[in-house]
């Protein structure tokens, strides 16, 4: 039977104190409602139909990327008058499954545990054992069986100390949802409808109802304010951190360490503290980061060592270089083997020969640099005019004298040197010295400047 879901994600979240959605709050640096399409995508499910409400043009811009059924719920009238409005999308020989739009760290094994649990019954829920459950819908048994979900305001003293909880997650045919849905009062203590009625519906009817609980209790639980939210992005980096070590990564504190997309590890690779990883980032065998370090969309190979306070972004860095501390190496760097970018060095669109060093206080953007080139200390590749940029190439075991500034577009052929200080504009020949500075005079009997009288 095909699949299709409905994500509840309609709710202000008034207690985020926020002008966003609650949905679009971020965790690990991605949309909470966004970690759910994404796992309910891997499913395999033929439509995805995603309740919203509140800040509509935020929702529709932030995921537009994303291949959803909108299906608006104007006024909130709770669970089941949200599901109500993806109805029109969903037929009813196929099976629904129903999330919650702010529990974001909910895993497609969870899932598909549940979604087996149906193949045995009408209808299965997705229930969790809670030490404090206050505030949630308790799960009512008899003999076993489920027969019904009471939502807090409206259970007894008894029914309140039952620790097995709704996490708002179920599976049903869509034929059972359609006639359910129908049949739905708002008589209760918030005047709504509850979709959690849906279960004393198929109890009545004689329907089996199954169940199935989470393989990590985190990942059912919601986000309210910000303070869940902290709490569930500490849960989750904790938890790949755990996934990092258990491939043999070595990292000085698991607890300080975030993972804002896809990282993947060799063997043998060590990470300090505060190190914040963005987009994809892969790190080959025998890499050591050093602390506070941010790597985004970055390949760093084999032996290559990464020292504190360095950034990287959308850059490939060879084999057994050496980049820090303090550099940042902008989008387009590519490093070959054995290259040293030193501290307080910028790179940008550069491409850097092997064993060639930018040791210190220099920037090289929109430049080609070969093999065995020392680049001294200051040196700056000036590369805009203004409203254009320009390359500089720089050929193989070139040496720059430090303070140097290379104005392109320029082409220093080999084994040229540039004597410190110097200006260069001119295209320089392979083997050939270039000077540009100005004559130095030293005037005798220089009488240095005194201070003037306040007077």
């Amino acid at each position: 039977m095909s699949l299709t879901t409905v994500i509840l994600a309609a709710g202000k979240g008034t207690r985020m104190k926020s002008s966003i959605p609650k949905v679009l709050h971020k965790i690990a640096n991605k949309p909470i409602v966004e970690h759910i399409i994404e796992t309910v995508q891997a499913l395999e499910c033929s439509s995805i139909n995603l309740v919203y409400g509140h800040g509509a043009e935020q929702l529709q811009s932030a995921l537009s990327e994303y291949s959803l059924n909108w299906c608006l719920q104007e006024e909130q009238l709770g669970t089941g008058h949200a599901v109500m409005q993806a109805m029109s999308f969903i037929d009813d020989n196929e099976d629904v499954l129903i999330l919650v739009g702010d529990a974001p760290l909910i895993s497609t094994d969870t899932l598909r545990s549940l979604i087996q649990a149906k193949k045995n019954c009408a209808l299965a829920l997705l229930t969790v054992n809670m030490d404090d459950p206050t505030g949630m819908g308790r799960i009512i048994r008899e003999k076993g069986n489920i027969t019904a979900i009471v939502e807090h305001k409206d259970a007894t003293e008894q029914q309140r100390k039952i620790t097995e909880i709704n996490t708002g997650i179920m599976i049903m045919n869509g034929a059972d949802l359609r006639r359910w849905l129908g049949d739905l009062s708002n008589e209760n203590a918030q005047n709504e409808y509850y979709l959690t009625d849906v279960i004393s519906m198929a109890a009545a009817e004689g329907k089996t109802i199954g169940s199935a609980q989470p393989f990590w209790n985190k990942e059912v639980e919601g986000i309210n304010n910000r303070l869940q939210l902290a709490t569930l992005e500490r849960a989750l980096q904790e938890k790949i951190a755990e996934g990092l070590m258990l491939e043999g990564v070595t990292l000085a504190d698991p607890k300080r360490i975030d993972v804002r997309g896809e990282l993947s590890v060799g063997t043998d690779v060590h990470i300090d503290v505060n190190v914040v990883f963005e987009g994809e980032v892969h790190i080959s065998d025998d890499v050591s980061i050093g602390p506070n370090c941010v790597l985004k969309n970055c390949n760093i190979s084999a032996g290559t060592k990464v020292q504190a306070f360095s950034h990287i972004e959308n850059a490939n860095i060879g084999e057994s270089c050496i980049i820090g501390p303090y550099a940042r190496l902008r989008p387009g760097t590519v490093l070959g083997n054995n290259a040293k970018i030193g501290n307080f060095v910028e790179t940008k669109k550069a491409r850097i020969g092997n064993e060639s060093k930018v040791n210190h206080l220099s920037y090289i953007g929109d430049a080609v640099v070969g093999e065995k080139v020392n680049i001294g200390a200051g040196t700056i590749t000036c590369n805009y005019d203004g409203v254009n940029k320009s390359q500089t190439t720089i050929g193989d075991s070139v040496f720059v004298g430090s303070n140097s500034a290379l104005v392109a577009p320029v082409k220093l052929g080999n084994s040229v040197t540039i004597g410190a200080g110097s200006v260069v504009t001119k295209n320089v020949d392979d083997n050939e010295l270039a000077i540009g500075r100005s004559k130095q005079r030293n005037i005798a009997n220089w009488e240095r400047p005194v201070k003037r009288n306040k007077d």
